[in-house]
């Protein structure tokens, strides 16, 4: 088809001999209309070719199996504590589903059910590919976006789950992150007032809103009962979320040199998205403190060890400060900054999110000014043991059921209009 594409250009630019005379005004739209038609021809050719392998695909998903109930996917090992609880109930009500990852190191892979089959799907294009066209009833995901940019709804699935993997705001993703799912898995009550805004005001289809719980948390919490590590005289941990509202991109060297001169270890864990969307700017900042010795850079894909090791945490808006609070209750410093919600879905909520009204209660302020004397000011800080009551508060607001998340989402799979 392409090839036929290229001859009907070649032989429209073609020579030929002349006996009339063409005005330029006519001769010109005479060349865009020529050329209009050819971009034309170009484009209905790639996409007719686009469908048919399309439909080549689809033909392959229905002749390798049947209509599947339930399908879960995860981008990768960072999200198998999310899954972990919901597979293990899903096993032991021996109750058929299938795992899908984007990591072919995803610990998911190896589970082992009767009811159970695991399969890495690629990464990139192949995973959209293989999504966009999946048959379920069910398809359940921690990916937001859907039918947004790549993540495509797929006609042949009845319902989209999404499971939230933080205690924080749902409308702190990314702009129509939740838009257009049929239900989304909260951790907290307080999180449905926000998202039933979201719906009125963009007049989207409501989403069923089961108050489940949070699934990673019930693991890391029964992870720290054995844990032997104890907090290291002096570490803290740095753990920032990603983008232009993350502290590492807010404020960068000018923390950091203050930090790597401090009589502090200090533990630096980005966010896992910052060595996609923000590799250059990491790149830079580990290289400015690479000969500093109280700088330890950590890329784990479990954040419990370095939890841990630490007396005291700093961060910006991300979920780690609620992990840290609520299974170490140790103190908490946030950088004060204005945060700019317009690249995310809070923008369009008339009220302030819940994560930074909390923070107030939880954490201790760090203004910029305390960088020049930062030693007396973590010094300070992490011996304010005052904030109990403030984290049992928020605890008690965003982390429902606590160890049952995991029965609580596969009930909630289970119920009527879900998976059969």
């Amino acid at each position: 088809m392409m090839l036929i594409v290229f001859i009907v250009l070649f032989m429209l630019i073609q020579p030929a001999p002349l006996h009339a005379y063409i005005d330029p005004g006519t001769g010109s739209m005479l060349v865009s209309f020529l050329t209009s038609m050819a971009v034309t021809i170009f484009f209905l050719a790639k996409n007719f070719m686009i469908r048919m392998k399309g439909a080549s695909f689809r033909k392959r998903v229905k002749e390798e199996g049947s209509r599947k109930s339930l399908v879960i996917y995860s981008e990768g090992k960072q999200y198998w504590n999310v899954f972990e609880p919901v597979l293990q109930e899903l096993a032991s009500r021996d109750v058929p589903f299938w795992y899908y990852s984007s990591d072919p190191e995803d610990p998911g892979l190896s589970f082992k059910a009767p009811c159970c089959v695991t399969r890495f799907i690629g990464t990139g294009n192949a995973t959209w590919r293989v999504l966009n066209f999946l048959e379920a009833d069910t398809c359940l995901c921690t990916t937001p976006g859907l039918n947004v940019l790549q993540f495509k709804r797929s006609p042949e699935v009845q319902r989209y789950v999404h499971i939230l993997h933080a205690v924080t705001d749902a409308t702190l993703y990314r702009l129509f992150g939740l838009d257009y799912f049929d239900a989304v898995l909260l951790t907290g009550p307080y999180q449905q007032t926000q998202l039933w805004e979201l719906e009125s005001k963009r007049g989207t289809k409501p989403k069923e809103l089961p108050v489940c719980g949070c699934t990673y948390l019930d693991v890391l919490a029964k992870k720290a009962t054995t844990l032997t590590v104890e907090p290291e005289a002096k570490t803290l941990l740095l753990a920032p979320s990603w983008g232009e509202n993350g502290l590492l991109r807010r404020f960068g060297l000018r923390l950091l040199h203050a930090l790597a001169a401090s009589s502090w270890h200090v533990i630096i864990r980005p966010h896992p998205q910052s060595k996609i969307s923000e590799k250059d700017t990491l790149d830079t900042l580990m290289a400015a403190l690479k000969d500093s010795p109280n700088i330890e850079w950590n890329f784990d894909t479990e954040n419990l060890h370095a939890m841990a090791r630490s007396r005291m945490l700093i961060s910006d808006f991300s979920g780690i400060i609620f992990d840290f609070a609520f299974l170490f209750g140790r103190p908490v410093a946030c950088p004060s900054y204005s945060f700019d919600p317009r690249p995310y879905d809070a923008s369009d909520c008339s009220d302030e999110a819940w994560t930074f009204k909390t923070l107030r209660g939880i954490a201790t302020t760090m203004e910029e000014k305390d960088f020049a004397d930062i030693d007396s000011f973590l010094d300070a800080a992490a011996t304010d043991l005052d904030r109990r009551d403030a984290i049992e508060k928020a605890r008690n607001e965003a982390w429902a059921h606590a160890g049952e998340s995991g029965k609580y989402v596969v009930d909630y799979l289970l119920s009527e209009n879900q998976v059969r």
